[in-house]
């Protein structure tokens, strides 16, 4: 339910297992540094109940069973019905966890050794596009068969897990939204530059 996948450390545990990876809690600590080991174990333990990581081994350590744990993606996504149900407060809320998951995910990236955005192919962007509903619906199917195929993808020699975030928004409907009349034109204008 979004109740439950929408606390923040729920979603960053989440996060961490996309791309079909299985991971101890001793490893996901590792990962999630800054969250209490108690809380992580409760939170790893909630999921595990609601059936969304499923554990996939166990073996015996000193006196403690350590257990191995993978993402059962069907049961990490919020239904439809449920995304319609949540209030502006509740977006706004998995808003803020979803980008606290980026921001994690980026910091750990730019902290670790010697971070290279070009030899890694890591980057952010922002970018503006005037579509027509149809147009952006054509947009959606396009960006779905990129992506599709390759989220299939298992974790073999030579790949690497890359996170892909995105964030689709409409800008409010303005009358600065229209097309500049001027008398000269848009000569000299530039595009939108990538950030």
């Amino acid at each position: 339910s979004a109740d439950l996948l929408l606390h923040p450390v729920r979603l960053r545990i989440v996060q961490a297992f996309l791309g079909e990876r299985a991971l101890t809690t001793t490893e996901l600590a590792e990962e999630l540094g800054d969250v209490p080991p108690g809380s992580l174990y409760r939170h790893v333990s909630l999921l595990t109940k609601a059936g969304v990581l499923q554990v996939v081994a166990e073996r015996r350590v000193r006196a403690v069973v350590e257990r191995t744990y993978m993402l059962r993606t069907f049961a990490a996504q919020i239904q439809p019905d449920e995304v319609i149900a949540m209030t502006p407060e509740q977006h706004l809320q998995a808003l803020i966890a979803y980008v606290a998951g980026l921001l994690a995910d980026a910091e750990r990236y730019l902290t670790s050794g010697t971070p290279d955005l070009a030899r890694d192919g890591a980057g952010y962007r922002m970018g503006a596009m005037w579509l027509t509903d149809v147009e952006y619906g054509d947009f959606l199917r396009d960006l779905l068969a990129v992506f599709q195929p390759r989220l299939a993808n298992s974790p073999t020699e030579g790949r690497r897990r890359r996170m892909i975030y995105t964030v689709l928004l409409p800008t409010p409907d303005k009358a600065t939204d229209r097309p500049y009349k001027g008398s000269r034109g848009r000569k000299g204008l530039g595009k939108d530059r990538n950030l």
